[in-house]
């Protein structure tokens, strides 16, 4: 990853995945931003339960959610998928993740220099990819680095995705509960606590997804009180439990062919 991109991207993946066939696939709720530039046909997507918000885009973006997305493919997926940090949506779209909160849209309606980045990522090899990306993500930079949120309010967002507690956050940037709530808001589209919420959840997805690994311990090691608190947490924001999860999909999640470059 370029130096000048660690800070606003928490991953970039170049995915080829195996399906065995048509599906719906989950796509899981994080506390980040998400980009998906699919290779090869569109990316069929909407959150689920809401038909009206489905889209076929060669560049999907969307903000936090506190519910999944359903991903309809065919026997394959190709392509790169990106996972902005809450202030690297300023830093790379131009515009606050709040602004992103709970919509999908076209990457090129968010910034119109980005729209003809599909094209160039259809023409580039494989091992090309990555690159093309990363030049495209430094332009970006340059054009809306300057469009930060203030020191505080991103410390106070990093803190909560790396699993701080809200208290704890408004103690070390010396605000109020309130007013780092209404500062978190303006900034991720949700409140302190849902925000930490997602960073937990997400914790126990990438802890889930090592299938050796017993789910109390999931549970124990991602902070929450109990594998049944654990459970419930799934249900709500995922639509299924860890374990139905680990029988439908993991599967295809170990077989993947990816590179990742972490921010």
């Amino acid at each position: 990853m370029h130096p000048a991109l660690r800070p606003h991207l928490d991953s970039l993946v170049v995915y080829d995945v195996d399906l065995g066939g048509p599906g719906v696939q989950i796509g899981m709720p994080a506390p980040t931003g998400t980009v998906v530039l699919p290779l090869e046909e569109r990316l069929d997507v909407g959150w689920a339960g809401a038909e009206s918000t489905r889209v076929s885009s060669w560049a999907t973006t969307s903000g936090l959610a506190l519910r999944p997305a359903e991903i309809r493919h065919g026997e394959r997926q190709v392509g790169v998928q990106l996972a902005l940090t809450l202030t690297g949506a300023r830093a790379l779209l131009g515009v606050p993740a709040a602004e992103l909160a709970g919509r999908m849209v076209d990457l090129g309606d968010v910034d119109p220099a980005l729209r003809h980045l599909p094209e160039q990522l259809a023409g580039a090899p494989r091992q090309r990819r990555s690159d093309v990306v990363v030049a495209a993500l430094l332009g970006a930079l340059e054009r809306h680095g300057g469009y930060a949120p203030r020191p505080e309010v991103g410390r106070s967002l990093a803190l909560l995705t790396r699993g701080a507690g809200v208290q704890q956050v408004a103690d070390e940037v010396g605000y109020s509960r309130r007013h780092l709530r209404d500062l978190v808001v303006a900034e991720s589209g949700l409140p302190p606590q849902q925000v930490l919420r997602l960073a937990r959840f997400a914790r126990s997805h990438r802890l889930a997804r090592d299938p050796a690994r017993p789910l109390e311990t999931v549970a124990a090691e991602a902070g929450y009180s109990d594998q049944s608190h654990l459970t419930r947490d799934w249900r709500e924001l995922a639509g299924v439990g860890p374990g139905e999860w680990r029988r439908r999909e993991l599967p295809f999640v170990q077989d993947a062919v990816v590179d990742v470059l972490p921010g």
